[in-house]
């Protein structure tokens, strides 16, 4: 996935891999809670927020167009 505009490169660039980064600490998470490991559940679910939050931050930089593209996307799960 690319950006539409090479202004918006390193910015949409950060988005997609903190939301991949996301996806990946939400998973860990979701495994976590299935195993009842409740430490390894609280050290994921922080990574997950820690993750979103900044996916959010680079999300909102952006301009809506190259927002509706990654929330459109394979990549964004919620």
């Amino acid at each position: 996935m690319k950006a539409k505009s090479n202004k918006n490169k390193s910015t949409f660039n950060k988005a997609i891999n903190w939301l991949i980064k996301h996806n990946e600490a939400n998973k860990l998470r979701e495994i976590a809670e299935g195993n009842g490991d409740e430490k390894a559940y609280k050290k994921h679910n922080r990574r997950c927020e820690n993750t979103f939050d900044k996916f959010s931050d680079f999300l909102y930089e952006l301009p809506k167009y190259e927002q509706e593209k990654i929330l459109n996307s394979n990549l964004y799960l919620c």
